[in-house]
């Protein structure tokens, strides 16, 4: 964790001294607060930001009533600058601002030190909940579990051996059971949170396996970011109650800045990979950039419906497809337009395409409809075609949303013909020809020739393989071919004009009946 001497070290550069002579190496950081004149209470953190204070003695009485270590505060022009009498063994420290230090440039530092750069115990990374978590767990006397709004798990204290199988299936699963969810549903716990700051006991239930549970909410204003759990057997006492409150203050930091740095590392992964998706000469080294190596990839293209609104849900699919920082998910996404489109190393194997589309379902609400299409394996240069071949999928699935997902190497025919007609509806079909002039009889007079042009071409010429698609006797076939040679210039012994017919029926997608 962050010791006061390293911020005293780094803000000496921003005219910063620290007033007094007492020792400060072992004094440890965890939390920041700000003074806030609109607050009701004292707002609790190790580092207390007097920002807006106007003497010393008061920013040294506010960091008391907010248990601070150290206390911030910046020495005005003409304002007394030696230490306050209140700079004491046992008071907080003092750190003496420069007058013309800025305060947002301190605060940037403050926060990125102590929220950004703690080097925890548990060495597992910066902005450490899990270490937040065992402190907590250690302050409190009971296993500590760290839950967002959806109740999935986002950390939790080390030991586990007095854990009831709730809190084992929930670690195990990253999420709550349903079963228990329902349990405290219908207990009321859910909109306890969704109303209020104070910390809940929630009883055992020796039937279900479940011990006794305090819970705090986590929230930045009126938004909920999700919540603290302690096991317990009994409630809290004061002071174990007023720390869970102020760790989930705490807690609320970690995610707020959490959610900073995720979106910049969001908009620095779009960018890179929309880079990827146009085309651009370095794409091997935009790959590296993303933390992908040069392998084989496919392109995901994807989209989130509800039943009322199209793209209704596409926000929420982002946040899922991105949650977690870059190297701990497989692929690479951004959001273009109302798709999202990721990058996923994937060969010819289909598997890890369908298991991440599965993972991206599973996590989103039941109403929603997620249609999705998957481009052929590409090189780095190729991710542009795969791209295209995404969207063709994506289109055609969108046109069957209750199967799976299609992709390119399966249903290649389809997105061939799909784009014959698509050229073709660009410009102009030919209106002389066999196929039209057949198209035109069979129109005015009802007659059968277009399905029956196109069965024997399918057939290769087989009458008996044709009459069976048609379900009619062979002799028909000849007749009809007979009166199609009259009716126009069928020249069925000239491959390239059978090649002609079957692309330009294919087009028409003439229903095939008798």
């Amino acid at each position: 964790m962050i010791k006061l001497d390293r911020l005293v070290a780094v803000l000496s550069g921003h005219g910063a001294r620290l007033a007094g002579a007492r020792q400060v190496r072992d004094v440890e950081l965890r939390s920041v607060a700000v003074y806030d004149p609109a607050s009701p209470g004292p707002t609790v953190g190790d580092a207390f930001l007097a920002i807006g204070v106007s003497s010393l003695a008061d920013a040294v009485r506010l960091a008391v009533d907010a248990r601070a270590s150290v206390v911030l505060a910046r020495v005005e022009p003409g304002q007394r600058s030696e230490p306050p009498a209140e700079v004491q063994e046992g008071s907080p420290h003092v750190l003496l601002l420069d007058p013309h230090a800025s305060w947002s440039q301190v605060a940037g530092v403050v926060y990125g030190l102590v929220l950004e750069g703690r080097e925890t115990e548990s060495g597992r990374g910066p902005s450490d909940l899990f270490a937040l978590a065992d402190t907590l767990a250690t302050a409190v006397g009971g296993p500590v579990t760290i839950e967002d709004p959806r109740s999935r798990v986002m950390a939790y204290s080390g030991p586990q051996q007095d854990a009831d199988p709730a809190r084992l299936d929930t670690i195990l699963g990253r999420r709550v059971p349903d079963w228990v969810r329902a349990l405290f549903d219908e207990r009321g716990v859910f909109t306890h949170l969704a109303t209020s700051d104070e910390p809940l006991y929630i009883p055992a239930a020796p039937e279900h396996g479940l011990r006794g549970r305090t819970v705090a909410a986590v929230r930045a204003g009126k938004e909920p970011l999700g919540s603290v759990w302690v096991t317990c057997d009994a409630p809290l006492d004061a002071a174990r109650t007023r720390i869970l409150t102020e760790s989930a203050h705490t807690v609320a930091q970690h995610l707020l800045r959490s959610r900073v740095s995720a979106d910049l590392e969001r908009q620095v992964e779009s960018e890179l990979v929309i880079q990827l998706l146009e085309g651009t000469p370095d794409a091997s080294a935009v790959l590296a950039k993303l933390g992908l190596a040069p392998k084989t990839l496919r392109v995901l293209a994807l989209q989130a419906h509800t039943a009322g609104e199209s793209n209704a849900a596409i926000l929420l699919a982002f946040e899922r497809a991105t949650t977690g920082f870059g190297w701990t998910r497989p692929g690479r996404s951004t959001l273009f337009g109302n798709t999202i489109y990721t990058l996923l190393p994937c060969d010819d194997d289909l598997a890890p395409a369908r298991g991440w589309l599965a993972d991206i379902g599973k996590a989103m609400p039941g109403h929603v409809t997620l249609v999705a299409g998957i481009g052929a394996p590409a090189t780095a240069s190729d991710i542009p075609a795969s791209r295209q071949e995404a969207d063709e999928s994506l289109a055609l699935h969108s046109t069957r949303p209750a199967t799976a997902a299609v992709s390119y190497d399966e249903a290649w025919d389809e997105i061939l013909l799909q784009r014959l007609r698509t050229a073709a509806a660009a410009g102009r079909l030919p209106s002389r020809g066999p196929v039209a002039e057949l198209a035109r009889h069979d129109d005015r007079h009802n007659t059968p020739y277009l399905a029956t042009l196109r069965a024997w071409l399918e057939a290769q010429g087989d009458l008996n393989t044709a009459a069976a698609r048609l379900e009619v006797h062979p002799n028909t076939i000849r007749y009809r071919l007979r009166r199609m040679h009259q009716l126009c210039q069928l020249r069925l012994n000239d491959p390239r004009e059978r090649l002609a017919m079957l692309v330009a029926l294919a087009i028409r997608e003439q229903p095939l009946d008798t």
